[in-house]
């Protein structure tokens, strides 16, 4: 794991500490929360002209995963931090091109399809007071069919569609996207998890390129313990857990989320900045955790995360210490998840995962 993250030599919890990343984690937190929001907004500046400005406003790849999506994602955030009419003026054009960008498109997911063009160009419309471009996103939302072959997870598959329905939902209003229809496609993804289960132990089970998409049991499991990411490993696994937590109140899920979080804490100070498999990312257990139990010691350890971004991650990439992402500035793989982390520190009681977490 040496050669996949930093050590963490930060103290598992010191509520009045200024040994760990200097003095800036100790409580209380509004200070800190004003240095995470200058740096979230200057990065921002930087990732718009980076994506947009010096594109010449032309859309490459239109996905919020790695493309410009990501960046009108990020703007869409902005503003509900600052209510900035101006991001939200600059993501509507962005979605623009992205919905030009994307006509064509057989993906249909939110991460990396046409329904997350759709999705968050309602959102940003509706915001903006424009009911017209509402009902054209909401339109070309509907005209969206999902090819027969696809898959059931969420960045390419069913679970993605279906993500992007209950964007809707929760931000245009409940019913936006008939109940029948995301039901019929919850049942298709049970049933299809429940006959890919019946050659293990478990009652629902579900692949990723036919991979055991492994969740480690102990550290000793070495040859194949190795990815601490949110797309594999410890982190993804731990947010499911939390959610699963609040779904069903059991205990047992509870625990199971904060061992998982304890692995992150250990080996989860990556040598990448993204959300998808970087710092940003596993920076989210913690902040998940944190609503979940109400526990500071939580708080704390995604403020260790963050900080050590904050203070550290542009010295660390610019000495070939830390890798910026195959595409650095986007939402997922690059500095654009670390700005969304940082705008979500603001108020960690409402932090959101980007595509992941409603």
């Amino acid at each position: 794991m040496g050669d996949r993250c930093f050590p963490n030599s930060m103290p598992d919890f010191v509520p009045e500490t200024a040994a760990a990343v200097e003095s800036i984690l100790s409580m209380p937190y509004p200070i800190i929360s004003e240095r995470f929001k200058r740096a979230a907004l200057d990065l921002k500046e930087a990732i718009v002209l980076e994506t947009w400005g010096v594109t010449g406003q032309r859309v490459r790849d239109f996905t919020l995963y790695a493309g410009a999506l990501g960046t009108a994602f990020l703007l869409l955030k902005a503003h509900e931090v600052t209510s900035n009419h101006i991001d939200l003026s600059l993501c509507a054009q962005i979605v623009k091109a992205c919905d030009q960008a994307s006509s064509m498109s057989t993906d249909v997911t939110f991460i990396c399809g046409r329904a997350g063009v759709c999705a968050i160009g309602a959102v940003a419309s509706k915001r903006a007071g424009d009911e017209q471009l509402l009902c054209y996103y909401l339109g070309q939302f509907n005209e969206i069919k999902l090819p027969r072959n696809l898959p059931d997870e969420l960045l390419y598959g069913k679970v993605g569609f279906l993500w992007a329905c209950l964007y809707l939902n929760k931000h245009i209003g409940e019913g936006t996207v008939a109940s029948v229809h995301t039901r019929a496609i919850v049942e298709e993804i049970i049933q299809r998890g429940r006959a890919l289960a019946k050659g293990g132990a478990s009652p629902l089970m579900f692949e990723w390129y036919g991979e055991s998409g492994n969740y480690p049991s102990s550290e000793e499991d070495r040859g194949r313990d190795i990815l601490v990411h949110w797309c594999h490993g410890a982190p993804g696994v731990a947010l499911t857990l939390v959610k699963a937590a609040k779904v069903f109140g059991e205990e047992e899920f509870v625990q199971a989320a904060v061992d998982a979080g304890e692995v992150v804490w250990r080996r989860g100070l990556l040598k990448r900045v993204g959300i998808c498999h970087g710092v940003s990312g596993n920076s989210y257990v913690f902040l998940s955790l944190y609503q979940l139990t109400g526990k500071v010691e939580y708080l704390y350890k995604a403020k260790a995360f963050a900080c050590f971004l904050l203070d550290r991650a542009h010295r660390l990439i610019a000495e070939g210490e830390m890798h910026g992402g195959d595409s650095r500035y986007s939402l997922f793989e690059g500095v654009g998840g670390m700005a969304h982390l940082f705008l979500d520190m603001i108020e960690p009681s409402m932090a959101k995962f980007p595509g992941y977490d409603l």
